[in-house]
């Protein structure tokens, strides 16, 4: 039974997200002339100069990729990913005379950044994706070995060539703040508000400043046998994972009691666990 829920709860936020991302396409994107990065950005063009409504060619362009990367994935992860294109593509069709032309291409831009990376970053926390340029690349990483990373910079570079070709420099800038605006929206989506810092901390006062983090901050603290390099002595180095709100805390803790210390800040992809995220 918590199972199904679960699955009812990730089916109603890929579709949730997909609407938020279509509305941010036709609302700010299409209205004002403006370019995507990835397959958007394809589908864009195809409107643009033949005119093909964006809702089509996003659900048909997709079928092929489809039955190409079937037997890379999961049902499950296949499914979702359905849900997340068939979504998309309905919500484009239907929020097609949603449009907002403004005089000021920044702000439009912005704003489809904005509306754009919520629902795309909806649809991927909770595991759909909306196919076309995710497929592809995990499609050649899985049969030619090519990074993820690699891919979608030159997908999206070529992308955006073929867009600054097309309808000029001046609509390929504003297309870039879209393009960066969708991306940071999108991390934050899926790292959270919470999203974590990790510190190492190497002192001969790490006791002392592991109790005031504990005391202060309530957070849990590991030591870790480490050596020096020059010197050859064994040294405790303190680690420890907290919020990035908290970063600011831990440098004061430490430079009040040790202003000598070695510290080291470290950007967390994902953490599991008391105090942070606990389902696993």
């Amino acid at each position: 039974m918590k199972m199904i829920k679960q699955k009812l709860i990730d089916a109603f936020f890929i579709i949730l997200g997909s609407i938020i991302f279509a509305f941010g396409v036709n609302y700010f994107i299409i209205a004002n002339n403006l370019a995507e990065g990835g397959f958007t950005g394809i589908a864009l063009i195809f409107h643009y100069v033949f005119g093909w409504p964006v809702g089509i060619f996003f659900l048909v362009s997709n079928l092929p990729l489809f039955l190409i990367s079937w037997r890379l994935w999961s049902w499950e992860a296949l499914l979702k990913t359905i849900l997340g294109v068939v979504a998309s593509s309905v919500a484009l069709s239907l929020t097609a005379n949603f449009q907002l032309p403004v005089e000021d291409l920044l702000l439009a831009a912005l704003y489809g950044g904005v509306f754009t990376g919520v629902g795309i970053g909806l649809v991927l926390r909770y595991g759909g994706t909306t196919g076309g340029a995710d497929i592809i690349g995990r499609v050649l990483n899985h049969y030619f070995g090519i990074s993820l990373g690699r891919f979608y910079l030159i997908f999206d570079f070529f992308v955006l060539l073929t867009v600054a070709y097309i309808f000029g420099l001046e609509i390929t800038l504003y297309s870039l703040v879209t393009i960066y605006v969708f991306s940071n929206v999108v991390d934050f989506i899926l790292d959270g508000i919470d999203s974590a810092r990790s510190v190492m901390i190497v002192s001969p006062y790490s006791s002392q400043i592991a109790k005031a983090i504990d005391k202060e901050l309530e957070r849990g603290t590991t030591f870790l046998e480490g050596r020096g390099g020059f010197t050859g002595e064994k040294k405790d180095i303190l680690f420890c994972v907290v919020s990035k709100w908290q970063v600011f805390k831990v440098k004061k803790i430490v430079k009040n009691i040790d202003p000598r210390a070695f510290v080291i800040v470290s950007d967390v992809f994902e953490t599991l666990g008391e105090g942070f995220k606990e389902k696993f």
